[in-house]
């Protein structure tokens, strides 16, 4: 069983940065992991995704040249590193995992941490 818990996040001001965590408890390897976040009245989508064996990644189109996925798998933790931020960037953020190898935003993430808020003013 996987366990997720992320941290970091808070408000900050547009052109502003922000480093998100996740660590993850019952940590197989091969495990694909990944950032989503949801926004209020909208769908919950994709951010980035991260295969853990092999550093594999994929980002939204939204996101891509700002954030950036990462891992330190001695630690077992998932970073977000998200700059120059928008207000549209302002969700609730999820770290997620997934058995699947192709590691994309629909490949059945069936672990979920609890959120952490990310607030981004103009």
């Amino acid at each position: 069983q996987v366990q997720l818990v992320e941290s970091g996040g808070g408000s900050v001001q547009a052109g502003g940065s922000l480093r998100l965590s996740c660590v993850a408890y019952g940590y197989p390897y091969r495990l694909c992991m990944g950032w989503f976040r949801q926004a209020p009245g909208k769908e919950r989508e994709g951010v980035a995704t991260i295969m853990t064996s092999d550093g594999r990644t994929y980002y939204a189109d939204s996101v891509k040249g700002r954030f950036t996925i990462s891992q330190e798998s001695g630690k077992k933790t998932l970073y977000l590193q998200m700059t120059s931020l928008k207000p549209e960037d302002t969700a609730m953020y999820y770290c997620a995992a997934t058995y699947s190898t192709l590691c994309r935003f629909d490949s059945g993430f069936n672990y979920w941490g609890q959120g952490t808020q990310v607030t981004v003013s103009s």
